[in-house]
């Protein structure tokens, strides 16, 4: 009698973890680009070429693929300026109440009084000059959420790169630096965000 079923290691051996890491950066960069400024007609082009799973076993994430998919087949050149509006009115929002946008700075979700340029981002900022990384010419504050994002595309970039170099430890160290991260930032305050 033949095995036909495969070990652990066996079907370990079959995951591409440097395509694995590089897709992981490039689904980080896309949420980052999102949250960073208003779609354009080139980012509506990229993400009406997207292709989006069926079914991942999650029915809520199933039908947010679903909800995606339909209005992308159906947005046209005009739908840039809808989704321009939309993202002034969700992340700058119309008053001063300090409840009114989904405000995108973690410190306004992790301080007392919710107030930007708090703990958060002296922590963030911490984080990108343990890692070497500079915001460039961010002009927002370093716990913006597209900065955060950014920050886990570039840690998957770079462990796909140790792993293509066959450099074992240093894949795991950027995978721990992305958890912590990960449980440490973005865990604690994306969820209020996006409620």
């Amino acid at each position: 009698m033949t095995e036909t079923m495969t070990t652990a290691p066996e079907a370990a051996e079959e995951v591409n973890l440097v395509e694995l890491m590089n897709k992981r950066a490039q689904g980080y960069g896309m949420l980052a680009r999102l949250f960073r400024e208003e779609v354009d007609m080139a980012t509506l082009r990229e993400l009406q070429g997207m292709r989006f799973p069926q079914a991942t076993g999650n029915a809520t994430v199933d039908e947010g693929y679903h909800q995606l998919f339909d209005y992308l087949k159906r947005a046209w050149d005009d739908s840039v300026t809808e989704l321009a509006i939309d993202y002034v009115s969700t992340f700058i929002g119309h008053g001063v109440n300090g409840y009114s946008a989904a405000y995108p700075y973690e410190s306004v979700y992790t301080s007392e009084r919710r107030l930007l340029m708090q703990e958060a981002r002296a922590e963030v900022l911490a984080t990108l000059r343990e890692n070497e990384l500079k915001r460039g010419d961010w002009n927002e504050a370093e716990d913006h959420i597209a900065l955060e994002l950014e920050f886990m595309q570039r840690m998957a970039l770079r462990c796909a790169e140790a792993l293509a170099d066959n450099a074992e430890d240093e894949a795991i160290a950027y995978v721990r630096t992305s958890y912590d991260f990960l449980e440490n930032h973005l865990i604690n305050w994306v969820p209020m965000l996006v409620t």
